[in-house]
């Protein structure tokens, strides 16, 4: 996909109102979502040790951004997402289950390899994590938290339109949320791609959570990657709404209930990363030192161009662009930030 801004496309908030309202839609989100999960806000890293186990592999092919330290003879890593350090957090920090933290999460991932209306080598999320009980681990409690943070970000969005009627041209988000597994999704859609099934399954339901993301399918091929270490594949998954200004599906939050030492070991067995079992980190998980959780990231730069109407994400944060994208945005009189 290419940057493309809609024919007849103009913003609804001039450049300082946008940087306003995003400021204030942070804060209205983060309280929102704190009270309806019981998250509490902590500070976190913006790099770990590379021989720690804590960053993420994401897909497993990105590269993360490292460096050295001068007065150290470690070698850092900018974290990819923070799902490891998190779990590790609420065990140090000693939280109950039915308890958890969220954090603003800031990465690099050199390696995205699509610059467009959506992605960024930028990423900017709130990372949340909760310690849950071994009853939890099931998809009724799943779909209740998927459910909770979709009403987070629409009652986030009415708050907003209150504020600055002008949003109200965008109408309201779908509250109601349509579940369905990525097989499901597959078989619904055999002749498409996975994108494209998103696409097509949510434009009809608006509001969607495909579950079931890193296992392969009956195709034999997933319907996304997932990193084996974090995520049980079975009880995870990305909410995504329909955004009418692009005409696509946008996924805002990718998460799911934790790998217990159980599914850690199998998942490692079937992603061929045998060698992780060695870490510091995957260690403790497999010998059960470690809390079941759930949790998930929840894009801040997509929620905004969600909920402010935006066409591309240059608009609600600043990152650099290949030639293509700065010359499509400038043609259509849009401004990167």
């Amino acid at each position: 996909m290419q940057t493309h801004i809609p024919e007849g496309y103009k913003s609804l908030l001039s450049i300082y109102d946008t940087q306003k309202a995003i400021s204030l839609l942070k804060r209205l989100f983060e309280d929102r979502l704190g009270a309806l999960l019981d998250l509490y806000r902590v500070s976190a890293p913006l790099f770990v040790d590379e021989n720690s186990g804590l960053n993420d592999n994401l897909n497993g092919y990105e590269r993360p951004v490292s460096f050295d330290i001068l007065r150290s003879d470690h070698r850092a890593q900018v974290v990819q997402s923070l799902a490891k350090w998190k779990r590790l957090a609420l065990k140090r920090y000693g939280f109950f289950p039915g308890k958890g933290l969220y954090t603003d999460m800031d990465a690099i991932r050199r390696d995205e390899d699509e610059l467009d209306n959506l992605h960024s080598v930028y990423v900017d999320q709130w990372d949340w994590e909760k310690v849950i009980l071994s009853e939890n681990r099931n998809l009724d409690y799943l779909k209740l938290t998927v459910m909770d943070i979709v009403t987070a970000i629409c009652d986030t969005q009415e708050t907003m339109q209150a504020i600055y009627p002008q949003l109200q041209r965008l109408g309201k988000l779908e509250r109601r949320v349509s579940f369905i597994t990525a097989q499901a999704l597959e078989d619904l859609y055999p002749d498409l791609t996975p994108k494209q099934r998103e696409n097509a399954y949510v434009k009809e339901h608006k509001t969607v959570f495909i579950i079931g993301i890193g296992g392969k399918l009956r195709s034999g091929k997933p319907h996304d990657g997932r990193a084996p270490d974090y995520d049980d594949w079975d009880l995870n998954g990305d909410i995504l709404f329909w955004d009418d200004v692009l005409g696509c599906a946008m996924e805002v939050s990718s998460m799911g209930i934790r790998v217990s030492p159980e599914s850690l070991d199998r998942q490692l067995t079937l992603a061929g990363c045998d060698d992780r079992r060695a870490l510091p980190y995957h260690q403790a998980l497999l010998n059960g030192e470690l809390p079941l959780t759930i949790g998930g990231g929840i894009g801040q730069s997509r929620v905004s161009m969600l909920l402010l109407g935006k066409a591309h994400i240059g608009e609600v944060q600043a990152s650099i662009w290949d030639e293509a994208t700065v010359k499509a945005c400038e043609d259509a009189g849009v401004m990167l930030l």
